[in-house]
């Protein structure tokens, strides 16, 4: 069995029209989030392998602030092409795991990393967790999946089971959507 994690990264800040997207950086509530899911990722218990990730800014910044929060440092590798990865370059991505560590954390973007829970785990009401992930995905969301493979080489669609989904919102409700 390996375990896949996938955090999204924080919410970004969309007020300079001439910022690349790549290069925008994350706002005030999403520096909170990341610093909330931080401290979140470190409670639930896993240590994380390898950690790979989407260098943009956004991601970036995310990684940063969860790691202070959290009170460790964690190595990462990152990899430009998780950036508006679609699920299958994602999955080549996971396949590809050199030393085949028995547990990867991935920071990236949507919709990539909820389409990769979508392929990962069966669309057949046995997982609640999927289900709300079909609702969304929303910023700086964790999620933990368990996949029946004995080698990242051997991932294929619908191998996992989605075991753990946490929202910045089920930490502190002020992170979670503006209704107002």
């Amino acid at each position: 069995m390996k375990l896949l994690g996938l955090f999204r990264h924080a919410k970004s800040d969309w007020h300079d029209p001439r910022a690349r997207d790549f290069d925008r950086p994350l706002n005030a509530r999403g520096r909170k989030g990341a610093a909330v899911m931080g401290r979140h990722v470190r409670d639930h218990g896993v240590r994380w392998e390898r950690i790979i990730a989407s260098p943009a800014i956004r991601c970036a910044e995310t990684i940063e602030i969860a790691c202070e929060s959290a009170g460790q440092a964690m190595p990462v590798k990152w990899d430009r092409r998780i950036y508006l990865a679609s699920s299958a370059t994602l999955a080549d991505l996971l396949r590809d795991q050199d030393g085949d560590p028995a547990s990867v954390l991935m920071v990236g973007h949507n919709p990539g990393l909820e389409d990769l829970i979508f392929d990962l785990v069966p669309d057949d009401g046995s997982s609640p967790l999927r289900e709300v992930v079909e609702i969304k995905f929303p910023t700086a969301s964790f999620a933990v999946l368990e996949l029946d493979i004995d080698h990242w080489r051997d991932l294929t669609d619908r191998c996992g089971r989605l075991v753990h989904l946490t929202r910045p919102r089920d930490l502190d409700p002020a992170l979670g959507p503006d209704l107002g």
